[in-house]
């Protein structure tokens, strides 16, 4: 019982990091990112 609820999870986890790493490789979400951090100088104090 235990060995088959550890294959779920890691399944589960395995499809996790590939969602995120398609949604990482998309054209929009590094434009989203490169927009957030062009915009971290100008909202730190110095």
């Amino acid at each position: 019982m235990t060995t088959a609820e550890y294959a779920v999870g890691t399944v589960g986890a395995c499809t996790v990091g590939g969602v995120l790493v398609k949604i990482g490789q998309s054209e929009w979400f590094g434009d989203l990112v490169r927009g957030v951090l062009d915009k971290i100088p100008s909202i730190l104090p110095f």
